[in-house]
């Protein structure tokens, strides 16, 4: 069966993303007294939201985390929202070609506000027809209630959608939907995804447009 929807990851997905997280993080950290992580490291910690993150950041910072943390990090990071991040290169071309073949949306962590004005400001906003974030009325993934909510929208049943991500939260999204997952291995995320929880039925790419390739042999 062709594919119908298209579910994409943002950050490590669309666009790359650490810096502006890391710095945004390590201008917090800062503040509090600590010392900067690298950009790795940080990046290492994204994908499960905000609040996941700033976490993560005072556990390795080894810093109690302050009650505001989350609000002071947000307030910080939608100041670089766009100092450095970039579109991967091959995204605007592969949406280009992929538009009018399938519905395309977006499934992130990242707050909707944000997600939005970030796809917005790299020109690719028009491109999707629904941007659902982790602020939305469903949970975050990797819970599928959001993807379960966009396939309806579409009107794509589990075969007919994919999931495009390059962490592990994205393959348990996909799992617990059970739908079609296509691990993107230049994202930043890839490198904290357990061997372990592949099973061999993953599609994977190397770059955007090697999805073209991918989806044209899963026809």
């Amino acid at each position: 069966m062709a594919i119908r929807l298209i579910v994409f990851d943002l950050d490590g997905t669309l666009v790359d993303s650490r810096s502006d997280l890391a710095g945004a993080a390590n201008e917090l950290l800062q503040e509090c007294g600590a010392a900067p992580l690298d950009d790795a490291a940080v990046g290492r910690m994204v994908g499960e939201g905000a609040a996941v993150l700033v976490r993560r950041a005072f556990d390795a910072a080894g810093l109690a985390e302050p009650a505001d943390a989350l609000a002071r990090f947000l307030v910080r990071y939608s100041r670089r929202l766009l100092k450095t991040t970039r579109v991967y290169d091959g995204v605007p071309e592969l949406l280009a070609r992929l538009d009018g073949t399938a519905s395309m949306t977006v499934l992130t962590n990242k707050p909707r506000d944000l997600a939005r004005r970030l796809l917005d400001g790299l020109g690719l906003l028009d491109r999707f027809g629904e941007v659902f974030g982790g602020d939305a009325p469903y949970p975050r993934k990797p819970d599928p209630e959001g993807l379960r909510a966009l396939m309806a929208g579409a009107a794509a049943d589990q075969a007919s959608t994919l999931v495009v991500g390059d962490s592990a939260i994205d393959l348990r999204t996909a799992r617990a939907a059970g739908v079609g997952i296509c691990l993107a291995r230049y994202g930043f995320g890839y490198e904290t995804l357990p061997a372990g929880e592949l099973r061999g039925d993953e599609l994977f790419i190397d770059a955007p447009l090697d999805l073209l390739d991918r989806l044209h042999h899963a026809r």
